[in-house]
């Protein structure tokens, strides 16, 4: 059943690709649609626990800290097939790039970024780091921590939480980071504070602070400023189970996301950056959700009615309507510039 959705779900990308209106301006080959990817799950019989999944007090496997329940199940990162398949998924849907949460050396995801690179580069799909708040980081264990992912073909970088430490702080750091030509992006709504770090540009991850209301102005600043613009963009938002977030974007059935790609395209970002592939506990994954999935006395999301589809096929709603928007987004050419 996997296999002949996953099938179903190539044969609409490319049905949809080939319809989509040629709505970008000419040199929009040049953007890039980059995407949030969390290898961090775990399962006991491949991590020996389950991680990632059992936060806030729930017991996987019928008891989980998300709102949905994945298609292909409760799986762990650590799967080469699993993250194989991801990427496979990404690929199909028309994006660029990956950037893959990365909490220091020697954390699980470090320990995974092998084989992320790995399948990647089978997909042709640049791989850029999203580097985490992890403990004891600062600018000078940052600039580090780049000349090591550097060894891994890596030059594009997303510092969360950049504000934490100083602009001066970050200046002089950028400046020599800047001349062995890595691009490194601040999440941040205030492109100021990027343009005096000297950071290339900018990013807001949060969906539900920086809505598509704000992201005209956003990359007007950023703009102004000479800052790449990259807002993010996501289907909807819904952490209570994974972290006790009350906070809720509804999703629509699709219209949310709709609405943040339309304005981040008319914003004339230079990147769109999705928040999640597969960000579970905060509600944002556009990866495959199981349909009508009732377990442990809880009856879990799905992506019903998203975009008109139904049932087991309903799962690959938003992968579908991404391969559309980021179709749009290309313009009509089907090169696209895949990052440093």
């Amino acid at each position: 059943m996997r296999r002949l959705l996953q099938a179903l779900f190539v044969g609409v990308v490319l049905a949809v690709m080939s319809a989509a209106p040629s709505a970008a301006q000419p040199g929009a080959i040049s953007r890039v649609a980059s995407i949030f990817y969390y290898p961090w799950y775990g399962t006991p019989s491949v991590d020996g626990a389950w991680v990632h999944w059992g936060q806030n007090g729930h017991q996987p496997p019928d008891d989980i800290a998300a709102a949905y329940y994945p298609a292909r199940g409760l799986y762990s990162s650590s799967s080469a097939d699993v993250v194989q398949n991801q990427l496979d998924q990404i690929r199909d849907a028309g994006i660029d790039e990956i950037a893959t949460s990365w909490w220091g050396k020697g954390s699980p995801e470090d320990q995974r970024l092998g084989l992320v690179v790995a399948a990647a580069a089978r997909d042709s799909v640049a791989i850029a780091v999203h580097i985490e708040p992890y403990p004891g980081r600062t600018v000078s264990s940052i600039a580090a921590d780049i000349a090591y992912l550097r060894g891994f073909g890596i030059h594009t970088f997303y510092v969360y939480r950049a504000f934490d430490f100083a602009p001066s702080d970050w200046a002089p750091v950028l400046d020599v980071l800047h001349k062995q030509g890595m691009t490194v992006f601040a999440q941040t709504g205030l492109p100021g504070l990027a343009a005096a770090g000297h950071f290339d540009g900018v990013y807001t991850y949060d969906i539900v602070t920086y809505g598509g209301g704000l992201l005209a102005r956003y990359c007007t600043e950023a703009h102004a400023l000479h800052l790449v613009c990259a807002p993010s963009v996501g289907p909807g938002y819904e952490a209570l189970r994974g972290a006790g977030d009350q906070k809720v974007k509804a999703r629509n059935q699709g219209k949310t996301y709709d609405a943040m790609w339309q304005a981040a395209i008319a914003a004339g970002a230079d990147r769109v950056t999705i928040t999640s592939y597969n960000e579970w506990g905060e509600g944002t994954q556009i990866e495959p959700a199981a349909a009508g999935y009732t377990a442990a006395g809880f009856t879990y999301g799905s992506y019903e009615g998203a975009y008109g589809m139904s049932g087991a096929a309903s799962g690959y709603a938003y992968l579908v309507r991404t391969a559309y928007w980021t179709s749009i987004y290309h313009g009509p050419s089907k090169s696209r510039r895949r990052s440093r």
